[in-house]
């Protein structure tokens, strides 16, 4: 019997703008022109200074507010950004309202709620995601979010799933974990943990959240 579900964010509960989206929001925040030229070079800019060794999503980044606001920093200064766009790229990028809520998620999760299923948010984040579940009117219906930044740690650090079970107190066996990533997702399963991997969220309207309750109630 699955007793709770845990489900990461980024990827498989919400959309995360494209690059091209969040450079262009930050120009016209700015009052900057958006030219798609302009857009280009600021994108390719940041990937060539992130490296192929993608510094952005570097070991712990994601466990260490401070660190993660240093490597971004560090990122854009490299990218020959002025510290007037950095810092508004970086305030995007630390703003979980800015990625929306698939339209399947609020009904899925009251769903589970309706089944007696606990919920579990587990995310390698370095900001609180609980004001962006209260402004979509869900915030009642997670029990747990274990979160990277307060954690002080990242997925795939088995520590992750295993606090998260613990707060919910359940058993390995009687959880289902959510995700949209092989490598800080997938481990859940050498943890015990049943893990639906899907692929990363592309739109608001890519509802695909039926399978989760169709596992529950095979489970």
């Amino acid at each position: 019997m699955t007793k709770a579900v845990l489900f990461d964010w980024r990827g498989t509960l919400v959309v995360t703008p494209s690059e091209r989206e969040w450079v262009d929001e930050a120009l016209r925040a700015l009052g900057r022109d958006p030219a798609p030229g302009t857009v280009d070079d600021v994108v390719s800019a940041i990937a060539r200074a992130n490296g192929a060794s993608d510094r952005l999503d570097g070991p712990g980044v994601d466990s260490d507010a401070a660190l993660h606001r240093a490597t971004y920093l560090e990122v854009f200064a490299d990218a020959g950004l002025d510290a007037e766009l950095a810092e508004c790229l970086y305030a995007l990028e630390s703003d979980p309202l800015r990625n929306p809520f698939a339209l399947d998620v609020a009904e899925t999760l009251r769903a589970l709620r309706e089944r007696g299923t606990k919920i579990a948010v587990v995310s390698d984040i370095h900001v609180d995601l609980r004001p962006a579940f209260d402004a979509a009117g869900m915030g009642g219906l997670v029990d747990v979010f274990t979160l990277s930044f307060e954690q002080g740690f990242q997925k795939p650090d088995p520590r992750m799933f295993r606090r998260t079970l613990e707060a919910l107190d359940v058993e390995a066996r009687e959880a289902l974990m959510v995700g949209d990533r092989s490598r800080p997702d997938g481990p859940a399963v050498e943890e015990g943990i049943t893990t639906l991997l899907l692929p990363p969220l592309r739109s608001t309207s890519q509802c695909r959240l039926h399978m989760v309750l169709a596992l529950c109630d095979a489970g």
